[in-house]
């Protein structure tokens, strides 16, 4: 049915441009014998008139049929360039010599300027009704038109910024739209023009401009920026009322993607001031082709990433591990949807059961192992601190002791920042897991590693989502400390991190990664206030609410002892596991066992002598410290009297959520 409309649509633009051209061709014949004759009609010899009238039905035949040729009626006019501008002269050139020859060959007497007179005027008269749309929509502005029309601002005067104020200028789509000025920090380009729209400033007249021209939408053109700089340039945008939108990355621009329907609205990973960690990870994925792989709490947000990134690897078989249906249930549809051929298992279990763990270890026979299942929110977890030890300490031993027995060929246990010299249960839990891992690498034919990153963007009970909803109430938006600071990632970097340790994984390592600069928790919820078109403290009102238990001002990434080497990705880093007497920690977990279950006692006493590192009490009495340059080395930091000391460059959010799952 829709082909059919569109038939219809292109049949009649084809024939009102044919009508078009029988008209033009005649006037074209009778304005080069009036413009002859100084347009006086008595002064025509009747004979010309006679020749031209005789030969018109024939001219007019060819004209069509050289027209279809040179593509006239089948160009989109509203795009059209320097192509269709030279085939529609070529046109004209071959209709008017085609003319010339047939009156010579039918012997029908003309003057001899009449055939340059005709081919000007054809070739204006047919330019005229190609492009006279592009011209009205051009000149005419859109309030003139009877429609609302936002004036535009562009930030970046390059080949983006070109193509961008083109197609808002000629395409029928975008009539809601007035490209007022563009703004460009090279001073070459000052008071110069783009397509008809002069550059008026650099990034510090934004604001000045934006008065001057009444912007209503400003739109970054600069697909090739840093995030860094981009960055800088939102944070100026929003310091004004106006809606703020990105034009994407540049390959869009090198594939012809570029148009108005590819802007975006600022996100908040605009605001990070870093670029995103990107990892090849078809150069390294080789290591999960034909492998059977399960994952633990597949449903969650790491979880299921790592469900799609491994999908589309082909698995042998993927297993997910899930006690929540829901979670399960909606990776298991969205796998089924994309990957119709692969072989995906989804169970529901608890990894606290351990023969449940035992049998599906027995029966499918992973090859290699992410486990990802935990409790993760710090102050749910400081209310049942024995849940925490039976979920993610037993769990993962449950987990671990059924790798090894059988012979699982890569464990790779998913970890947090808060495991380092933790003053939370939940972190205490995690070095616990940690422990497991390094303790089981020694003493199995199972690679045993652990990952350990911060804070996730976008994952389940993470900042972003709570302080979005606190906005959508209308406030107030609630930040733990005023000097609270923390890295962040992504989904995508820190299941690309996961990833990339299985395939450096030799056994006992923990990875780490660089996440490059934090971020102030305040300024994130200011910058998300703005980002929704408010005003902090007037539209939005910012209240802090102190440390929750077991919250600090800042997370680590590293213990003193355990130092940092470097992977073939840069960004990429080993810490040295700590040595410890193993046969006394397995004798630890099992009192922990029985006491946790025993649930008469507070069970981070005990916790405290497995984990030397946890000091509950310490929690947000470390003054906040200022970061060095990366180039000085990751994991180094100074305090306000320059002494530098170890600190961990991964650090969980305000107060929200913390953890992986």
């Amino acid at each position: 049915m829709l082909k059919k409309i569109v038939d219809k649509k292109l049949f009649y633009h084809r024939f009102f441009l044919l009508v078009c051209d029988i008209l033009i061709i005649l006037s074209a014949s009778i304005l080069s014998l009036l413009f002859r004759f100084d347009f006086v009609i008595g002064n025509i010899n009747d004979i010309y008139i006679e020749s031209v009238f005789s030969y018109l039905p024939i001219n007019i035949v060819i004209t069509i049929v050289i027209y279809y040729a040179f593509r006239l009626y089948n160009s989109l006019w509203n795009f059209a360039g320097v192509t269709e501008m030279q085939n529609l002269f070529m046109a004209t050139i071959v209709s008017t010599i085609s003319q010339f020859l047939g009156m010579k060959v039918l012997q029908l007497p003309i003057y001899r300027s009449y055939i340059f007179l005709y081919g000007g005027m054809l070739f204006i008269l047919t330019m005229i009704s190609r492009f006279a749309y592009r011209f009205v929509n051009k000149v005419i502005p859109r309030g003139v038109l009877g429609q609302d029309a936002s004036n535009v601002m562009i930030v970046g005067g390059g080949e983006a910024a070109n193509i961008l104020i083109k197609e808002i200028n000629s395409c029928v789509n975008v009539r809601d739209k007035i490209v007022k000025c563009v703004i460009d920090d090279s001073p070459d380009k000052q008071n110069r023009y783009i397509q008809g729209i002069k550059v008026v400033g650099t990034r510090r007249d934004i604001k000045s401009n934006v008065i001057k021209y009444n912007i209503d939408e400003i739109i970054i053109a600069m697909p090739s920026a840093k995030g860094k700089e981009i960055s800088e340039i939102v944070a100026l945008c929003k310091e004004t009322d106006c809606d703020v939108k990105i034009l994407p990355g540049i390959y869009q621009l090198m594939t012809g993607e570029v148009s108005v329907s590819k802007l975006r609205d600022v996100e908040i990973d605009d605001l990070l001031g870093r670029e995103p960690i990107k990892v090849d990870l078809d150069s390294i994925m080789d290591y999960v082709e034909n492998q059977v792989v399960l994952i633990t709490g597949g449903g969650g947000s790491i979880g299921s990433e790592l469900c799609r990134q491994i999908a589309s690897h082909n698995p042998k078989q993927l297993i997910i591990v899930d006690i929540y249906e829901n979670n399960a249930y909606g990776i298991q549809q969205e796998l089924l949807s994309k990957y119709p051929e692969l072989d995906l298992v989804v169970l529901i279990a608890s990894v606290r059961n351990e023969v449940r763990i035992n049998s599906i270890f027995e029966t499918y026979r992973p090859n290699i192992v992410y486990h990802a299942a935990a409790h993760k929110h710090v102050p749910l977890m400081e209310a049942s601190p024995n849940e925490s030890i039976k979920n993610n300490v037993l769990g993962t031993w449950n987990t671990v002791i059924a790798a090894d027995k059988y012979n699982v060929d890569k464990f790779v246990l998913i970890s947090t920042d808060k495991a380092v010299n933790p003053t939370n249960i939940m972190g205490a839990s995690k070095r616990i897991c940690e422990m497991l891992v390094q303790a089981y690498n020694n003493r199995s034919k199972t690679e045993f590693v652990a990952v350990r990153f911060g804070n996730v963007l976008g994952s389940n009970g993470s900042v972003i989502p709570l302080f979005k909803k606190q906005i959508e109430e209308g406030g107030p938006v609630t930040v733990t400390h005023p000097d609270i600071i923390r890295y962040f990632m992504t989904i995508p970097e820190a299941v690309s991190l996961v990833l990339q340790a299985g395939a450096y994984a030799k056994g006992g390592e923990i990875f780490v990664l660089d996440m490059g600069e934090p971020v102030k928790i305040l300024d994130l919820a200011t910058n998300l206030i703005k980002l929704s078109g408010l005003k902090p403290g007037e539209d939005i009102k910012i209240e802090f609410s102190g440390l929750r238990p077991g919250e600090k001002l800042f997370e680590e990434l590293l213990m003193d002892e355990e130092g940092m080497e470097e992977t073939d990705n840069k960004l990429i880093h080993i810490g040295k596991p700590i040595e410890f007497d193993e046969e006394v920690f397995f004798g630890q977990l099992e009192t922990l066992k029985n006491l946790c279950y025993d649930e008469t006692i507070d069970i981070r006493e005990y916790v405290k002598e497995v984990v030397p590192t946890y000091h509950p009490e310490k929690q947000g009495e470390k003054k906040p410290i200022s970061l060095i340059s990366s180039k000085q080395g990751l994991g180094k930091a100074k305090d306000s009297n320059e002494n530098y000391g170890p600190y961990n460059n991964n650090v969980g959010y305000a107060g929200v959520t913390d953890g992986l799952k």
